[in-house]
């Protein structure tokens, strides 16, 4: 009951207050009126939940260009339409490479006793052919010269490599907030003019240790399996039962044979290494079967619009959009079904509220994401420009603006200009009407990894929203817990209404958002 009342003060503000961000010097045209209806289907008739239900636990894991994957396309296109939208189609944005799924995953420890152990297989490598009933072998190595003392140890034995970062007490909550001091401190950032950066030799040292690791790991990978290795089993890290992800073997279709492996939950792997190197014998039961499918190599993004009426105006768009693939150990709910579903419903409010939106407003869902923003690299070299030699498509005049959600299942505390001065002012008045909702803060600084960066690689305005951090980087991302139960409804309500509110003001305003001078062509390495 206080919610609602709550709500309806703030809504007869809105639709008698004609507030500066609907009136800034003729900057817009956006209606009180329906922004007030935009937050009243977002936050009581809300079906951002509904929706994250199927993405996670009706579709599965998504892993790039997997069976999981093309059910989320499928189920998205079909769903957008049935909303209302038009043009949706599943689009191929290039070549990605094999497809790769799970059938069967079981291991568990049988000497010195029987005990399940918590793992799944290493994306894109081969089943076991059957049962695995073998010996365990440790490997560790500091250096190169240390595998030596491996040779003709290892064939037809499970090789269990080192923990790198075993886990250790925590007195820190796993989820968390952002406080009004962080918040502020985004919102005094600085850009600062670029200079040449003075040397670092503790940041140098760090990366060349980094190198000498991954070299060093590609080595003993190499080794296991020229020994005639049966499997391994590896760990990033985690704790807790929890585990992380890799970014998993070769997934082109010519890619080199390789071993059977999972990746563990650190203090099961742990247990392994510790009685082995006490002496007593231990014993493993293995089996994995996983499927490649090579028929169809391409990548896919699903699209659809919501058309635009201004007779001048509906050939400009404003986008949004999250990537749909997830990682295979869980049901990618943070990462990113959360921002799925929140653009999802932001546009089945604007659908439900009845905007007519002066330009065209367009929602994409990502794929290959996870593997170096593939979908809307692809996506955006297709449309707009290549960033290699920035010859600029004639698509790339008409995009107004491009909102991204990908940082976990937080609610919405701002914006993240990408140094777009600019266009900063533009977002401080779109946020007005939802400090009482904790959205407050526009910084001009970037946060990475994220489909926003493919637009401004070539000059486009592209953002992504401030979220709260919750357990993103500590339980969820990458990991086998990003499931269903990681997603708070509120916050993903919340986030829905911002989101459609910033959509629709983009669409309605006389001109497109400001952009950032054009950057230079970055040619590929070679």
């Amino acid at each position: 009951m206080l919610h609602t009342f709550r709500f309806l003060l703030l809504a007869g503000a809105l639709a008698v207050a004609t507030p500066s961000w609907a009136q800034s010097s003729g900057a817009t045209k956006a209606d009180p009126a329906l922004l007030a209806k935009i937050k009243d289907e977002g936050l009581n008739r809300s079906k951002v939940m509904e929706t994250a239900f199927y993405l996670t636990d009706v579709c599965g894991p998504r892993l790039a260009n997997s069976e999981g994957l093309n059910r989320a396309n499928a189920w998205t296109r079909q769903q957008l339409t049935d909303w209302g939208l038009v043009k949706a189609n599943v689009e191929p944005w290039g070549t990605f490479g094999r497809g790769w799924d799970i059938e069967k995953s079981y291991v568990a420890m049988t000497a010195p006793y029987y005990h399940p152990l918590i793992g799944a297989p290493k994306a894109w490598t081969p089943g076991t052919g059957g049962v695995l009933k073998k010996q365990v072998v440790v490997v560790k190595a500091a250096t190169e010269a240390d595998l030596d003392r491996y040779q003709g140890r290892l064939r037809d034995k499970i090789v269990v490599f080192d923990v790198a970062n075993p886990p250790q007490p925590s007195f820190e909550p796993d989820a968390r907030r952002y406080t009004a001091e962080e918040l502020q401190k985004m919102a005094d950032f600085k850009p600062e003019p670029p200079v040449a950066r003075p040397a670092n030799p503790e940041m140098d040292e760090r990366m060349k240790a980094r190198r000498a690791q991954f070299a060093l790991r590609t080595k003993m990978t190499e080794l296991v399996q020229k020994e005639g290795a049966a499997a391994i089993l590896s760990s990033r890290g985690g704790s807790d039962g929890t585990f992380f992800t890799s970014n998993g073997a070769p997934y082109a279709a010519d890619a080199k044979p390789v071993l059977p492996e999972l990746e563990m939950a650190p203090e099961d792997q742990l247990r392994l290494i510790r009685l082995a190197e006490a002496g007593i014998p231990v014993e493993l039961e293995l089996e994995t079967r996983t499927r490649f499918q090579d028929q169809d190599l391409k990548g896919y993004n699903v699209v659809a619009e919501i058309p635009g009426t201004d007779r001048k105006l509906k050939n400009e768009v404003v986008m949004l959009g999250g990537h749909l693939d997830s990682w295979h150990a869980a049901t990618g709910a943070t990462d990113n079904a959360a921002g799925v579903a929140v653009m999802m419903e932001a546009v089945r409010i604007l659908k439900a509220a009845g905007v007519q939106p002066r330009r065209t407003i367009r929602i994409a869902l990502w794929g290959e994401e996870e593997q170096g923003l593939f979908g809307s690299r692809g996506y955006v070299k297709n449309h707009f420009a290549d960033p290699a030699n920035m010859k600029l498509l004639p698509e790339h005049e008409k995009l107004a603006a491009y909102f991204n959600l990908d940082n976990g299942a937080g609610k919405i505390r701002g914006i993240y200009a990408q140094g777009n001065e600019a266009a900063a002012p533009i977002f401080r008045e779109w946020l007005q009407p939802f400090t009482e909702m904790g959205a407050t803060t526009v910084t001009l600084r970037n946060t990475g990894g994220t489909d926003h960066l493919s637009f401004d690689a070539v000059g486009l305005p592209g953002f992504q929203f401030i979220q709260d951090p919750l357990d993103y980087g500590t339980r969820t991302h990458h990991t086998n817990m990003d499931t269903y139960e990681r997603l708070p409804a509120d916050d993903l309500r919340q986030a829905s209404v911002v989101v459609a509110s910033f959509v629709y003001q983009a669409a309605m305003r006389d001109q497109k958002l400001p952009r950032k001078p054009l950057p230079a062509a970055q040619p590929a390495r070679p």
